[in-house]
């Protein structure tokens, strides 16, 4: 499991407009708030993405990005991002290889039935790449 003081592992993923975010191309540039959600369109990803787009500009102030990842595609983040008019750049992790190696892809209940899902985590990131804070169970 990730914590602070790692370094966050890179990866490439294509967001709601299907262009490719990288995160070794923000180093040096950017702090980075990446937060894991497990889908689109349910009440609490919902609000959890209008609340950071809500705060852009705040974060903007503080030279950091707001990156959201799921395995839902490229598509249902594009519906889900113009239907509640969010700000946050929504990356598609259909194949789980990020969640994974981030280690937030674990076992859920969910009505009484336990399957693998994504646990609710944000990873604060600094410029050099270097996680700092870590909250699960947002």
């Amino acid at each position: 499991m990730l914590q602070s003081g790692d370094i966050a592992p890179a990866f490439s993923l294509p967001d709601a407009d299907m262009e490719t975010f990288d995160l070794s191309s923000v180093r040096g540039r950017h702090h980075v708030v990446l937060y894991f959600y497990p889908r689109d369109n349910t009440p609490g990803c919902t609000l959890q993405a209008a609340e950071f787009s809500d705060h852009e500009d705040d974060f903007a102030r503080e030279g950091c990005i707001v990156v959201g990842v799921s395995p839902d595609d490229c598509l249902t983040h594009a519906e889900f991002r113009d239907q509640h008019g969010l700000a946050v750049r929504l990356l598609s992790d259909t194949d789980t290889e990020v969640v994974r190696r981030y280690g937030v892809w674990c076992e859920k209940e969910v009505d009484g039935v336990t399957k693998m899902g994504v646990a609710r985590t944000t990873f604060i990131i600094d410029k050099q790449g270097i996680i700092r804070h870590v909250l699960r169970d947002v």
